[in-house]
């Protein structure tokens, strides 16, 4: 590299900048700190909903990663909690102490070792290539027409969703071999055959986010918020009784949405299911480890749809049974170097703090206090049980187009939902109205950046926002209404309102 000239001056090094998102999250939190503390308020509770809008600034403006504002929520618990009085006795301190151990207590959360255990699993597929295998052989039946292709991809999303508990995951599976279909066809990569064949992958991933428990990280917070806050939880099977019908009728709709807006330009193309086929011969036969894999698969789905009607094992303690006999030497499939590179750590790491976000906003009566203020000022305690479920379903719609994340929107507002469920009178089902609310957590349908799967087929610069905006909101305002329609009917039936 060429010196300097002799006598320049050195290069003044570039100016720090903090994030934007970061310095209005601060200063909204201390805004918060600044109010005078409201009657019925504990000062742990004012400085809980002080580092709550803290929380929802930054990952709004998703200022800084998710994994770093997980520690730094943490911290702000830590001093902030550890310097107020508690509740029990106003004259003696948290102390910092108990206060991180308030902080921490998502750790501890079942719902967490779920989440967890679901991540391994779906590094366990990966790494055998049994997803990828399922995709094909899925594609392989279905046939050449640019139509059955849309239906394909479908129900290649609907079988991993099944047996992939990650949203992620499975649409990075499903791409590539998308992909190589649409290459089969010969056509453009801005055609609509080929925008209309990724929408369909990221729209049905999370259409059937709803329809099974396991199938996303936010469902699981959502059972783990179930438990901490109502003291119960839905099993997998009346999960998926709940949600599979509403899914089923959305996957229609998907179909001919996309086709409706986005109409291929032909009616199939030789060589697309050869295409499939070539990849699926390349794979060579099933393999000792995905054939294993697939039983203990088969196994765990069993024991979820079983549970509370043949045993009394709950979701979390069937997986881990289920991840010994993947690590277990010789019987199993992969060992734990074979598969931590693939685990995002990340996840667990937000997925535990957004737990003890809740855990804190509940033990400092934060969420408490929120919620009676919401039912008072709002006017949602004479709308009937339809009424609420309406409003509270068209505000997580809303306040879902400025999260990225389904998990950051869980942890931030589903306690302060759940505290206004508690609060409102009259006879309805608390657990179940909390379980609808957490499928309309999963309408990340509108824009690219409300859902990972979402970007990941962005990534194939197959389609652009407007697009994907199109089918969205089309896909969004049906199953809005749809769901209202269930609310009259087939939860009522069940019981759930």
């Amino acid at each position: 590299m060429p010196s300097s000239a002799p006598g320049a001056a050195p290069a003044a090094p570039a100016p720090l900048k903090l994030p934007l998102g970061l310095i209005v999250g601060v200063l909204a939190m201390a805004g918060v700190l600044m109010l005078p503390l409201a009657d019925g308020l504990p000062v742990a509770g004012h400085r809980m909903l002080a580092i709550l809008v803290f929380a929802v600034v930054v990952w709004i403006t998703e200022a800084v990663s998710y994994e770093a504002s997980a520690i730094m929520i943490t911290s702000l618990i830590a001093f902030l909690i550890g310097s107020a009085p508690t509740i029990a006795d106003p004259g003696k301190l948290y102390g910092s102490s108990n206060a991180i151990n308030l902080a921490l207590t998502g750790f501890a959360n079942s719902a967490l070792a779920l989440v967890a255990g679901a991540l391994f699993i779906a590094a366990a597929m990966t790494h055998t290539g049994l997803d990828r295998r399922i995709a094909l052989v899925t594609l392989s039946r279905i046939g050449t027409s640019t139509r059955r292709i849309v239906i394909g991809a479908i129900a290649v999303t609907i079988v991993l969703s099944l047996i992939v508990p990650s949203a992620t995951a499975r649409s990075a599976c499903v791409v590539p071999i998308m992909m190589g279909v649409i290459a089969a066809f010969g056509v453009d990569r801005r055609s609509n055959i080929a925008a209309g064949i990724m929408i369909v992958v990221a729209q049905a991933t999370s259409i059937w986010n709803v329809g099974i428990q396991t199938s996303a990280a936010q469902n699981l917070l959502t059972v783990g918020f179930m438990d901490k806050m109502l003291g119960a939880r839905v099993s997998w099977i009346d999960w998926l009784i709940a949600g599979a019908p509403w899914a089923v009728i959305m996957s229609a709709v998907l179909y001919f949405v996309v086709l409706k807006i986005l109409p291929p330009e032909a009616g199939g193309v030789a060589g697309s299911k050869e295409a499939v086929e070539a990849q699926l011969r390349a794979l060579g036969p099933m393999t000792g480890p995905q054939k294993r894999l697939l039983a203990v698969s088969l196994l765990l789905l069993a024991a979820w749809a079983t549970e509370t009607k043949l045993h009394s094992f709950d979701t979390t303690t069937t997986t881990y049974a289920g991840l010994v006999l993947l690590m277990l030497p010789r019987i199993g499939v992969m060992t734990w170097k074979d598969v931590q590179s693939r685990i995002p750590w990340g996840t667990v790491i937000v997925f535990g703090v957004g737990i003890s976000l809740g855990s804190a906003l509940l033990a400092t009566q934060a969420g408490q206090w929120l919620g009676k203020q919401v039912v008072a000022h709002t006017g949602l305690a004479g709308i009937g049980t339809l009424g609420v479920f309406a409003v509270l379903a068209a505000f997580l719609i809303v306040i879902h187009l400025g999260f990225a994340s389904a998990t950051a929107l869980t942890s931030a507002l589903l306690p302060i939902l759940i505290s206004v469920l508690q609060t409102l009178p009259g006879d309805f089902n608390r657990l179940g109205m909390t379980m609808l609310l957490g499928f309309v957590v999963s309408y990340g349908f509108i824009l690219p950046v409300n859902a990972p799967q979402n970007m990941v087929c962005l990534g194939t610069d197959t389609f652009n926002a407007r697009q994907f905006a199109k089918v969205g909101i089309a896909v969004t305002v049906v199953g809005y209404l749809l769901m209202l329609a269930m609310g009259l009917t087939w939860w009522r039936w069940l019981g759930w309102m």
